[in-house]
């Protein structure tokens, strides 16, 4: 029987069985090639090798240090691809030198201290930047003005927290401490906390659109939302990881660190992603921009304040899901939405 040989979708031969047996010896044809039969029944060559009691054991180009030789020390160590202007242009080896590489220069460069904190939230803030921008970017999108809503967010908080320190003074946060009721949280926590953050972290947003020479569609503005949020969480998590953390016994400690570089800058930014969506019509349909606003802060200062109430409780984790569920379907409703509002 003769047996027709299939490779990424070429077709070879037909061949008889002792040529199968030949070829694949020499190395031409896999063991784990497709071969269709005269009757059209698909199998492999192993298969079919097997079925006949044929053995093929494939011949060796030599022994393994003239097998080597062979490859050549160019194609090894190929020193023209070394050349800095090759490197510099290979964008695929630069991100994953970057992903990969980027925890240990910054630990050895930054040693023990305060700033390798910083510095390990950083590269959890680019592996966010790289999912995010790979997920919601557009056309619109500028790298450039996208890092530079990451720092000028932290600036803001590091402003308003560190040097005018509105939470000590803000009336609403009394009702966030430990020793009150749910409805004294879920008050606290959302009119207290999840305004004021969300009003920072939508602040420099509102600055970028604002000097915009064009119009920027809905997803281009979440996505700046998306990397002003994680702007936010980062530096906040910093800022635990140096202070509130540092007094939880080792297993709680670990846990919170890990949490605070991972998931909740993922929620500080699906809730800045929210809140910039509706931000974004607000500049499209400025005649109703005041109950956009609105909606833009009270939205996910909702979300913000029952996650910060029911806290890791099952409750708490479906808030998350729901965040983030709202987030994609407002995207995907935004055309409707946009209807609506021109009515």
């Amino acid at each position: 029987m003769n047996y027709k040989i299939e490779r990424n979708n070429q077709s070879h031969g037909p061949y008889e069985l002792n040529a199968l047996k030949k070829y694949v010896e020499d190395g031409l044809i896999l063991l784990q090639d497709k071969t269709i039969d005269g009757q059209g029944q698909i199998s492999c060559v192993r298969d079919v090798l097997k079925k006949n009691n044929v053995q093929a054991r494939v011949k060796s180009n030599g022994g393994l240090f003239k097998q080597i030789s062979s490859f050549g020390l160019k194609l090894l160590l190929p020193k023209d691809s070394f050349s800095f202007k090759n490197l510099k242009n290979d964008k695929r080896l630069l991100v994953i030198a970057l992903v990969g590489l980027a925890p240990a220069f910054l630990i050895s460069f930054t040693g023990a201290t305060v700033f390798t904190f910083y510095a390990i939230a950083l590269y959890f803030s680019m592996i966010w930047g790289l999912f995010y921008y790979s997920v919601f970017s557009t056309n619109q999108v500028s790298i450039k003005k996208s890092i530079s809503l990451f720092f000028l967010t932290q600036l803001l908080i590091f402003i308003l927290v560190d040097i005018a320190r509105i939470p000590q003074i803000h009336p609403l946060y009394a009702l966030t401490k430990p020793n009150l009721g749910f409805l004294d949280h879920l008050i606290g926590f959302t009119f207290g906390v999840g305004v004021f953050e969300e009003f920072v972290k939508l602040l420099p947003v509102y600055l970028l659109i604002r000097k915009s020479k064009e119009p920027l569609i809905p997803q281009t503005v979440v996505f700046y939302g998306l990397m002003s949020g994680i702007g936010f969480g980062v530096f906040e998590g910093v800022i635990y990881q140096l202070t509130v953390n540092t007094q939880l016994d080792y297993n709680s400690s670990f846990f919170m660190n890990i949490a605070r570089l991972t998931c909740l800058p993922f929620l500080h930014s699906i809730w800045a992603g929210i809140s910039a969506y509706f931000l974004s019509f607000s500049f499209l349909y400025p005649t109703n921009r005041y109950s956009l606003w609105f909606l833009a802060i009270l939205i996910p200062a909702i979300l913000h304040g029952l996650y910060d109430t029911l806290g890791w409780t099952l409750p708490g984790l479906f808030v998350s899901y729901l965040g983030v569920t709202l987030l994609v379907i407002y995207l995907k409703n935004a055309k409707d939405f946009q209807n609506k509002i021109v009515k």
